[in-house]
Formats: C-alpha cells, sequence, structure tokens
C-alpha cells in the first residue's frame, strides 16, 4: 500500500523529466547535459551573447522555486467564518512557503492574481528566504573586492545589493505564481518607481515579453506630496497574461453619466439613442466620389453637403436608408445639420480601459476606508482603495473565477471580491496568503488588540463581508462572505516517516507513530488534500461508524480513517461507497497481513480507488 509523499512537488526534477521526454539523450542519471542539448537544438539558435537580465543570487532564487518542502497547512475553523460552507481561504504564512503547498490543489486553476508586493524603498524586507544574502555575501560574490582585498567601488545604499535582494524575493513567487494561472489567467501587479523595470524585466522572463498586455498608470492622489519638487501621483499595474492569445479581459462598465447621455426623445423602437458625426476625415487629400453628396432634410429640403476636408461616413444609398428608419438627426428644431442616431442597443455593453486610470479611488480613500471599518490602526501606509483591485477584477475575472492575492496585507483584494459579487451576483472566490508580521508593541494596532497583521485583514473580512450582506439586502442572501483559516505549519510526521531507512529496529519499536503528537485528524486530513492535490474548499462531513471517526470530502472524492485498530467492518463500509482515494493510519493496522487485507477489500469492492497510508 502506498503511502502519502508530504512533501511539495520538486519542480526541478519536473522539467528534467520534460526534458527528458524531448530528449531521452540529454539526461543521465537525473542531470541534463546542457552541450549535448545545445547540440541538438542547433548551434545557430543559440550564439555565444545574448541579452540577459541577472542580479546576485539570481541562481538561487531559480533554485529555490523548485526546491520541495516538508510543511503543512494546518486548518483552524476557529478563527474562520461560516467553516462548513464558505469557498473562500485565508491562509497565514510566508508566500513562498504557501505558494510550493498550492501547486498541485490549484495548478491552472486561479483566474486571476493581484499582488502588491515590498516596494523596495531600501529598508530590508519581512520575507527573508535563504538565498538573500548580506552585505558581506554581496560584497564576495558581485567582486566588490579586488585580489589584494581592495574595494572596487563604493556600496551605498543606491547599490544593487537592495535590488538584488528583492529581485530574488520575487523570482520565485512570480515563477510558482504562473504555474498557478489558468491559460486564459492574467496576472496585476501594483508597484512604483523603484522597482517597476526589474519587475517588469522578470515578468517577462516568467511570463515571457510576448505575454505582456499593458503597464497602466494609476493616479494615486490628487495633489503631488509638497515636501518633493517633482512630486509622484502616480504609481504602475503591470499586467501580464499566461497566455495572452487565450485570455479575455472584459470591458469598463458605463458610468451613470455616460448612460444619462442616451434618451429617448422620439420614442424611437430602437431605444435610447445618442448623435454622432456623420462626417469621415478625408485620407491622402483625396475625395471618395460615392461619400460626396448631399444629404436632404425631407422635412425642409435643405440640402447638406460634407464638412470642408470630408465626405460622409455612408454611401448615398446607405444615407437615404438610415434617414428612412428614421435614425438620422437634424436637430431639435429639425432644421439643424444631419447627425446619426447612436442607438445604446447597438453599442458594446461597456467601453475600452485606457492605461490612464484617474478614474478609481485615490489611495486616501483606502485609508478611510479602513478606518471605516477598524479605526484608526494605522499600520498600513497608504492601503490599496477597493475601488482599485474592484476594477481590477471587473477588468480581469470572470464571475466565477478564482481570484488570487499572496500579498494580502490588508485584505483589500478579499473585500473588493465580497463587494463585486453583491452587486453582480457573481460566484468569485478568493485566495488571500499574508505572513503573520507582528503589531509593533507600541502601535495603534496593538493597542487595539491585534497582534499581527493577520488578526488585522482577518478582521476586516468579518466586518467588510456583513457591512456588504446587510447593505445589499436581498440581492446578497447567498453572498459568500466567509473564509476557512489555514495556517502554515511544519509537516505533521515525524522525521521517521522520511527516512525509516536512517533507523534501526530497535529504534523503531520505541516508535509508536510516526505523526506528531500535536496533530489532530483534520490537520492529517488537509495534508492529504494538498498532497494529493484536491482544491481545499469542498465540503466536509464527519460521522462515526461504530467507534470509529470517518472523514468524508467532497461527497466520496477522499474518505479517510485516521483512528487507530480500525476494523473490516468499517474498511467495508468505506470501500462500499467507493471513493475516489482512500486513506488510513499506518499505525490503524496491527500488523502487514491486516494492510493486506485492506488491500484485498479495495480490490473486491472498489478496484478504482486509490488507497494510501499515513
Amino acid at each position: 500500500m502506498n503511502k502519502m509523499r508530504f512533501e511539495s512537488q520538486d519542480l526541478t526534477a519536473a522539467n528534467i523529466e520534460k526534458i527528458a521526454e524531448m530528449f531521452p539523450g540529454v539526461v543521465t542519471e537525473g542531470k541534463v547535459n546542457f552541450d549535448l542539448l545545445r547540440s541538438l537544438l542547433g548551434d545557430e539558435i543559440h550564439g555565444d551573447e545574448a541579452y540577459e537580465f541577472t542580479w546576485v543570487g539570481k541562481r538561487a532564487a531559480i533554485a529555490e522555486a523548485g526546491r520541495p518542502i516538508r510543511k503543512t497547512l494546518r486548518p483552524c475553523p476557529e478563527e474562520s467564518k461560516n467553516w462548513d460552507t464558505t469557498e473562500n481561504l485565508y491562509i497565514e504564512g510566508d508566500n513562498l512557503d504557501v505558494l510550493k503547498l498550492l501547486q498541485e490543489s490549484y495548478l491552472g486553476k486561479v483566474k486571476m492574481i493581484y499582488i502588491d508586493p515590498p516596494y523596495n524603498t531600501g529598508n530590508d524586507f519581512v520575507y527573508r528566504d535563504n538565498f538573500t544574502r548580506d552585505k558581506d555575501e554581496y560584497d564576495e560574490e558581485a567582486g566588490v573586492y579586488g585580489e589584494e582585498g581592495d574595494r572596487l567601488f563604493r556600496n551605498t545604499e543606491s547599490n544593487g545589493r537592495f535590488h538584488s535582494d528583492w529581485c530574488s524575493m520575487m523570482y520565485p513567487r512570480l515563477v510558482l505564481a504562473r504555474n498557478l494561472l489558468g491559460d486564459d489567467g492574467v496576472i496585476f501587479i501594483s508597484i512604483d518607481d523603484n522597482e517597476v523595470d526589474n519587475c517588469s524585466k522578470i515578468c517577462g522572463e516568467i511570463f515571457g515579453e510576448c505575454n505582456f498586455i499593458i503597464q497602466i498608470i494609476w493616479k494615486k492622489r490628487s495633489t503631488p506630496p509638497n515636501d518633493q519638487v517633482i512630486g509622484a501621483a502616480h504609481e504602475y499595474i503591470l499586467a501580464y497574461a499566461k497566455q495572452v492569445n487565450l485570455i479575455e479581459l472584459n470591458l469598463r462598465n458605463r458610468s451613470k453619466d455616460q448612460l444619462a447621455r442616451y434618451r429617448n426623445p422620439d420614442n424611437h423602437a430602437k431605444g435610447p439613442w445618442t448623435s454622432g458625426d456623420l462626417g469621415a476625415n478625408v485620407k491622402g487629400g483625396r475625395y471618395v466620389s460615392s461619400l460626396y453628396y448631399p444629404i436632404i432634410n425631407p422635412d425642409t429640403g435643405e440640402e447638406h453637403y460634407p464638412p470642408q476636408n470630408g465626405n460622409w461616413r455612408f454611401n448615398a444609398d446607405r444615407m437615404n436608408q438610415l434617414i428612412k428608419n428614421n435614425e438620422i438627426y437634424f436637430g431639435e428644431d429639425g432644421k439643424g445639420r444631419p447627425k446619426l442616431k447612436r442607438f445604446l442597443c447597438d453599442v458594446k455593453e461597456g467601453i475600452t480601459y485606457t492605461s490612464l486610470w484617474d478614474f478609481v479611488p485615490f489611495n486616501t480613500q483606502g485609508s478611510s476606508e479602513m478606518t471605516e471599518l477598524l479605526g484608526n490602526i494605522a499600520i498600513f501606509d497608504n492601503p490599496k482603495p477597493v475601488g482599485l483591485i474592484h476594477e481590477l477584477c471587473k477588468l480581469g475575472a470572470c464571475k466565477d473565477g478564482i481570484i488570487f492575492d499572496f500579498f494580502s496585507g490588508s485584505a483589500t483584494t478579499a473585500h473588493a471580491v465580497m463587494q463585486l459579487n453583491a452587486e453582480d451576483g457573481g460566484k468569485r472566490k478568493f485566495i488571500m496568503v499574508q505572513l503573520p508580521e507582528p503589531c509593533a508593541p507600541d502601535s495603534e494596532a496593538a493597542k487595539a488588540g491585534y497582534t499581527n497583521i493577520c488578526e488585522i485583514g482577518k478582521e476586516r473580512i468579518r466586518r467588510a463581508g456583513e457591512k456588504i450582506k446587510e447593505e445589499a439586502g436581498l440581492m446578497a442572501q447567498n453572498l459568500d462572505i466567509g473564509f476557512r483559516v489555514l495556517i502554515l505549519d511544519d509537516t505533521n510526521m515525524k522525521d521517521v516517516y522520511y527516512a525509516a531507512g536512517e533507523y534501526t529496529q530497535d529504534m523503531l519499536s520505541l516508535m509508536e507513530d510516526n505523526i506528531k503528537d500535536d496533530r489532530i485528524d483534520m490537520d492529517l486530513l488537509y495534508a492529504c488534500l494538498l498532497d494529493w492535490g484536491l482544491p481545499l474548499s469542498m465540503p466536509h462531513t464527519q460521522e462515526k461508524i461504530g467507534a470509529f471517526t470517518i472523514h468524508t470530502y467532497n461527497d466520496g472524492d477522499l474518505i479517510a480513517c485516521f483512528d487507530k485498530h480500525i476494523s473490516d467492518a468499517v474498511v467495508k463500509e468505506i470501500a462500499k461507497r467507493q471513493p475516489l482515494r482512500a486513506v488510513f493510519r499506518d499505525s490503524g493496522f496491527a500488523s502487514s497481513p491486516e494492510k493486506i487485507n485492506v488491500e484485498e477489500i479495495f480490490k473486491l469492492l472498489a478496484p478504482n480507488t486509490s488507497v494510501r497510508v499515513i
């Protein structure tokens, strides 16, 4: 009977397997012969020189994305809201580890990612990874010192080390994030001038320059800061697709003012309309004879010619048909120059977005929204306004897609998703990931009782959800304002689980179990979900069969029993339900013959069930 792996996927090994499938001869004992691979690909496509974006620590950052970890996500129902029914997730922990753990459960399932990462103002990051360099390490790798130990250049705060650390922090996270996006998925990244160039280069390398969509300029404040000669009043939002030819972005909703321009004063059968120009500019200075003619007002008989240096947009036959259909407008008094009636029913449902966003709230509104919900806790500098991410969700997400934010911060993204769902009846789901960064002891947040940022984010979602549901009334009866809390932790398993061969039989006999003493059934169940690549937001029930507890996930995607000394009767009952997967505790069986008996039961009653032990 196979054992659960309980280790995140080794992406490097997986990539080597893909290379071996295409070029079997270049992989020997798990190592790639790159010289041979280059020869097989043809020297002409790989010259000695090429444009390259690099920094000190890049190789380690790339390797980190593929390195497996032995960690897990532990469910925390007591911190959650509507645990049994919600499809939203709030995950506490370092987002690099969380991204690794989600690689199989959410591979290709995310429609939209939005992140607001650290902007790198020269300060150290909260996200410290084992591939970041301190000053001495950076100096050594970058060749700051000569052979005699002499400094070769000044190491100031403008030095590349600060950029290198930021790039090394971002690179593996974006590699893993790309894996989670569906082929029609999109990622939006908020960034400012400090790292926008490096962020663009990293995204171009990971997503491909061909998948660049746009660099949005967001006007974040109405006036520039008065402590600078030239003050930045904007930030950027980089947009990249997983596969740009498959992505479908949505049009922007028309505003109330724009819709108000459409009226129907003559009760036209096609409904509301607004007037538009009938003229067309002459291209290359050449008139088109078929488009240059007089339009005759049917009521006054007056002739109207195209404007100077122009033609009409339609030929005479088409124009006469429009006049006959009452689709040409001659002014309120019927004596004006002719114009085209543009009917609301004929135009696109929305309008095209531009790269300049000055129509969404400023940063100051983000702060006021936090204050309204939680009081003046003053821990987030200029949190993003709900309206900004709300608009990004309308642009990039479908009504039932997963929206992922792994720099969740104050959980503005979760707030925006719930608000948008309340407005249009959507079923979008969110996954928030945030490091539980402690609040400073003397901060307003700490005084208000919050020990870390995650507590603030969770409380914001609770309060925002209730407020949205109350304001929406009957429109939000089925609105999902809950979230399941999962907390990153070390593996549930003792070291012996991964390296039983390193222990003697005498040592093994002293160990009654290979599961850590502080772990419960729910911890084990969610570790199995991750290992088997199942989503973490599906329905879960538990029941008693005799003295044993049975866990059923998503109506039979998985059935588990983690009790010891499980009886044949219970095993048979589970097998009769024919789940897709079944898992038991290895120590639940007194001997190897008992485990063999379980395998035989499933072969007989549920031959298509995959059975494993932990």
